[in-house]
């Protein structure tokens, strides 16, 4: 299993520091049509985009399924308190709750309340690798490790960037004694320094049909 790659590539990240997750895979690229709904989501608060996101975090999940014996928890990487109280919610937990509708027959169940987010972070948008990683350090815990112990996870956000955040809750989530963790994104960015860790994405030209929110 290659978490990092690209077009049989693997990325420098990976090379160098191998990441805490297993495995990751986002239906398609951060742009045209998916990333307008995604902002759509998540910087216009148009809730209804949940669902059209949900049924592509659907098909990043399915993507994994050959990974799947007995029970997966699915955890939406969570937002501090403050921000979820700002926003009004969490987009990863949304588009989680419509990608399980359409998973009914693969053994997922959600939990979001087994990981949570202790201090609210800066916005990391510019931020390097590096920089995202010291952002990021100690802003998750596990409340209750035995929820955690012995499971594996799928963890789902909306964008996977340079894998900074999936890495890190990831790291907490085996610390508490998750067996795998897997990552599922609605899509990847392409980043300065290279290509951010999904392994299997589509083109947006599949994104690209009129959705209605």
């Amino acid at each position: 299993m290659v978490p990092y790659a690209q077009d049989g590539q693997i990325c420098i990240h990976c090379e160098e520091d191998a990441p805490h997750f297993d495995h990751a895979a986002a239906f398609g690229e951060y742009e045209d049509a998916l990333r307008g709904l995604v902002h759509l989501l998540k910087y216009q608060a148009v809730p209804p985009a949940a669902r059209p996101l949900g049924k592509r975090l659907a098909g990043a999940v399915r993507s994994m399924q050959s990974e799947f014996s007995g029970e997966w928890l699915v955890i939406p990487v969570p937002l501090h308190r403050e921000r979820r109280r700002t926003r009004g919610f969490n987009q990863a937990e949304l588009i989680a709750k419509v990608a399980l509708r359409e998973l009914r027959d693969l053994p997922l169940a959600l939990a979001p309340k087994v990981l949570v987010r202790t201090r609210p972070t800066e916005s990391q948008t510019g931020y390097t690798r590096e920089q995202r990683r010291t952002n990021l350090h100690g802003a998750f815990k596990v409340p209750d490790k035995a929820l955690v112990k012995g499971r594996n996870v799928i963890l789902v956000d909306d964008v996977l960037t340079t894998g900074a955040t999936a890495d890190e809750c990831a790291r907490i989530l085996k610390r508490a004694g998750a067996e795998q963790v897997l990552v599922a994104t609605v899509a990847r960015a392409v980043t300065l320094d290279g290509v951010a860790p999904a392994t299997k994405t589509r083109s947006n030209r599949e994104t690209e049909e009129t959705v209605s929110v």
